[in-house]
């Protein structure tokens, strides 16, 4: 889900029909430069937003459109910046927002004095940074026609930023191979310890079925050999294993899946291979198994981390 991707281009504006600066240029069109950035981090959902000029009303529905279409999780952020390319376009002051400004910090600092407090002096540098104040000719600029070239822009943007994201995948769908590989690695050891885990189990039963009959001669032998093979059958591990095996293949399918997104159902499976790890580990009663039951939870934690990037 993560990826990174910016663009930059340029763009030619019709002004609105009574912008007076078109006529004072002695042109009908603005040039605009636009820089784009699209960036993701990782996310259970898709969250889209959105730095766009506010003048640009109508752009951000297509963006969210074009994303969407694109994306099924992660926390997303693009953000546009448009500039006037005009070398002799200089920024003016409104003089209206300027008073309008004016009259609310002087309403402010009033109210401050009423209740004892001192506020800090405020410079000319901080009111020309105050929303408004200064125009960059932005309201001199029709929107609508903006749009299907912006969007045109985005598109190339979008592509690039799969294209990053598809580097991605493809090294991840390594990483995440090798932990699968590991995991089948330690699956195999386990099975191959069973025999050995078996026959110790046995002696454990005869052992304890010894005891038994010495503290409880009464005792009926066939209901105390009775309770500990219950005792041996519900320490048998051989469903966990197997359901292991199948998480395995499971996973190995969705990694090469062709087509959709396949992160939801990994992030689910890290849950299933945890439960059995820890099943594995609460019966092994061997201290190989018990071993190998640690390092699965290990290799699933590493690739649960891994999973989260996993669209």
């Amino acid at each position: 889900m993560t990826g990174f991707a910016s663009h930059s281009g340029a763009i030619v504006a019709p002004p609105l029909p009574d912008a007076a600066q078109a006529v004072q240029a002695g042109g009908s069109t603005i040039r605009l430069s636009c820089q784009w950035e699209l960036r993701a981090v990782n996310g259970r959902g898709l969250d889209l937003r959105f730095r766009l000029p506010d003048w640009l009303e109508g752009l951000e529905p297509l963006l969210r459109k074009r994303l969407s279409a694109s994306l099924a999780r992660g926390n997303v952020t693009l953000s546009l910046r448009v500039t006037r390319a005009d070398p002799g376009t200089a920024l003016r002051l409104n003089a209206e927002a300027l008073d309008s400004s004016l009259g609310m910090l002087a309403e402010a600092e009033a109210r401050a004095e009423a209740r004892g407090l001192v506020l800090a002096p405020v410079t000319a540098a901080d009111l020309l940074h105050l929303r408004g104040v200064v125009d960059s000719g932005q309201d001199e600029i029709a929107p609508a026609p903006l749009l299907p070239e912006l969007e045109t822009q985005a598109k190339a943007l979008i592509a690039d930023f799969d294209a990053s994201r598809a580097a991605e995948g493809h090294a991840l769908a390594a990483i995440l191979t090798g932990q699968i590989d590991s995991m089948d690695a330690l699956l195999a050891e386990a099975r191959a310890l069973l025999p050995a885990r078996r026959e110790d189990q046995a002696q454990a039963v005869r052992a304890a079925l010894a005891r038994l009959s010495e503290a409880a001669p009464q005792a009926d032998p066939a209901r105390l050999e009775q309770e500990l093979a219950m005792i041996a059958m519900r320490g048998d591990v051989t469903e966990e294993l197997d359901r292991l095996s199948a998480h395995i293949g499971a996973a190995r399918a969705l990694l090469t899946a062709q087509e959709g997104p396949v992160g939801r159902k990994l992030d689910f499976l890290m849950q299933e291979f945890n439960r059995e790890a820890n099943t594995l580990c609460a019966k092994s009663q061997h201290a190989g198994l018990t071993r190998i039951g640690l390092d699965l939870k290990t290799v699933i934690d590493q690739m649960r981390e891994q999973v989260q990037n996993v669209e």
